[in-house]
């Protein structure tokens, strides 16, 4: 297998993790091959449904590390990491968007739209075609998911609303 960075990295590990994580009971959310500081990180993100632990991502951890380790496929050395994709958790792929129909999402775009706004927050209608529908204070907005740069869940709003100022 050809080492690599960033997105193949993401590919080769997508592909070596994604049938051991579904074979035993847990949804492949995402793989993140990230730089922090002078470290990279490979973040496989584990999700199910009901509640998650760290016995879980200890499982899958357990499961998946050493077939990275036989892969091989990354160059540097790195920190190696599974989790629940957690509280306000981003949304990248067509099928983020399809299972949190129905909930509250924030959404950035890399520009502006035709009315000037930038960002929105709302409840996501569908995902199809490449588009999501979002109902908005404004109205319905339909959106390109190419035109994103960033989308996450707002599932931590009340976190803190008990909390006093």
């Amino acid at each position: 297998m050809a080492k690599g960075k960033g997105g193949n990295v993401v590919g080769m590990v997508e592909s070596i993790v994604r049938p051991v994580v579904e074979e035993l009971g847990y949804r492949l959310w995402d793989v993140r091959y990230e730089k922090e500081g002078p470290d990279w990180f490979l973040r496989v993100f584990i999700d199910k449904d009901g509640d998650m632990t760290t016995a879980d991502c200890e499982v899958v951890s357990r499961a998946v590390d050493p077939l990275i380790d036989e892969a091989d496929p990354i160059v540097e050395s790195y920190f190696f990491e599974v989790s629940s994709p957690g509280l306000g958790r981003r949304l990248t792929k067509p099928e983020h968007f399809a299972a949190v129909c129905g909930e509250k999402i924030n959404l950035r775009l890399y520009r502006a739209d035709a009315s000037g706004q930038k960002e929105y927050t709302g409840l996501l209608q569908r995902a199809e075609n490449d588009c999501i529908v979002l109902e908005t204070e404004q109205g319905e907005q339909t959106i390109a998911l190419a035109d994103l740069s960033f989308a996450k869940l707002c599932d931590d709003e009340d976190l803190f609303s008990n909390v006093e100022k």
